[in-house]
């Protein structure tokens, strides 16, 4: 994700510095983000702008936006943000989280005001949406500053209060999970059930398959912080946690719902 929405502001000029935690982690961003434009560029999408990637986050001292995109756990990202809340403290704080709390998030920086959720969507850079996520203390300029920077991308913004899994995970995983109780019950296959929502409802992608590019993991984990916040009707069904502890967790991996 981090380098998919380096791509996504490099294509438009913006001069971007992605950190990561040491040099093996560093070299695989780059390769990334280098493989992701020369795939882009083939297609006529040239990059205007710079990417930099470094592995001190002293390197953001002068950064308008930084957006963290680490893995869903809570205590991982205050971290990360206090980080970038004390090297960078004239930025605006973006959270590529898709189902935490921007208020939880952020209740212990100096300055949560300036902590806003943009969620993007994978792949970034050929997604159209991302998900800004106004916490109870993020202030109005910066919203509007975030949906300016989407509109920048030439993507498109929905804003969303901060509540549980937001409006695009809250019903991506609520369809995803059905779909995974209907492929336990044998109701259908794998591919038929994904059928059912490209051919019946245009659904670019099918909610299995849909699992699989986002990661079986990533979905238990939303799925459990849901089933903890709104219910039991987001519990997890038993495929999904057999396949997680398999190892199976989607295109990453090359097995999933899918192989791959």
């Amino acid at each position: 994700m981090g380098a998919g929405i380096a791509h996504a502001f490099a294509v438009v000029g913006a001069q971007v510095t992605v950190i990561e935690g040491d040099d093996r982690t560093a070299e695989a961003a780059r390769e990334r983000v280098e493989k992701s434009l020369a795939k882009a560029a083939e297609k006529g999408v040239n990059a205007t702008g710079d990417i930099i990637v470094d592995t001190d986050p002293a390197a953001l001292a002068d950064t308008e936006l930084v957006i963290e995109a680490v893995p869903e756990l809570v205590d991982l990202k205050r971290r990360i943000l206090t980080v970038i809340a004390d090297v960078a403290p004239h930025a605006a704080i973006g959270s590529n989280t898709s189902s935490l709390s921007i208020d939880r998030i952020a209740e212990h920086l100096p300055h949560p005001g300036r902590v806003i959720g943009l969620h993007f969507f994978n792949p970034v850079p050929v997604s159209d949406l991302v998900e800004v996520v106004v916490g109870s203390r993020t202030t109005p300029e910066l919203v509007e500053q975030a949906q300016r920077w989407v509109a920048g991308l030439g993507k498109t913004a929905i804003t969303v209060t901060d509540s549980p899994g937001f409006a695009s995970s809250r019903l991506g995983v609520a369809i995803a999970l059905e779909a995974m109780r209907m492929l336990d019950e044998g109701v259908a296959s794998a591919e038929d059930i994904d059928t059912a929502m490209t051919l019946g409802y245009r659904h670019p992608v099918g909610p299995l398959k849909t699992t699989d590019i986002v990661g079986l993991d990533v979905r238990l984990a939303i799925a459990e912080h849901l089933t903890d916040e709104l219910g039991p009707r987001f519990t997890p069904p038993k495929v999904l946690r057999d396949k997680v502890s398999a190892g199976h967790l989607g295109r990453k991996t090359g097995q999933g719902f899918y192989a791959w």
